[in-house]
């Protein structure tokens, strides 16, 4: 084996010894991911000077991608963001992003990932009760 090829051989494993643990994306992750995402998000949003005085009166928002109730949770929290526009902070960057985003994610749950999550719960309250940014699994 001459000096060129151990060369490519390790410049192409280089990139895979960086990534370990590699596993490839999933619906089901990249759902858990953007959920927490969104989660934070939005709280971050509340605590924002220059946002939080327009989400204060929006809940807190809890997704729990395991419970059949997120579906209707996020599509009444998206429509609370939309309801926004009649005031300043709705046409802010991170507002408009926050609400483009969870419309992405209500698509990939209800249609790309729709065989792929299996909802373990339908308890509606627990997602008003779970507010405080821990995740049940």
């Amino acid at each position: 084996m001459g000096i060129f090829e151990r060369l490519v051989l390790v410049s192409s494993l280089v990139p895979l010894v960086l990534n370990y643990p590699f596993y490839p994306p999933t619906c089901y992750t990249k759902v858990l991911v953007m959920a927490r995402e969104l989660t934070q998000w939005a709280a971050d949003l509340k605590m924002d000077p220059y946002t939080g005085y327009c989400m204060a009166d929006i809940p807190d928002l809890y997704l729990d991608v395991h419970n059949a109730c997120v579906m209707h949770k996020m599509r009444t929290y998206k429509s609370l963001i939309e309801g926004l526009r009649r005031r300043r902070c709705a046409y802010t960057r991170d507002v408009r992003k926050l609400d483009v985003t969870m419309g992405q994610l209500l698509y990939i749950m209800s249609e790309k990932c729709h065989g792929e999550l299996a909802f373990t719960s339908h308890d509606c309250a627990a997602l008003e009760r779970n507010q405080d940014g821990r995740w049940n699994y």
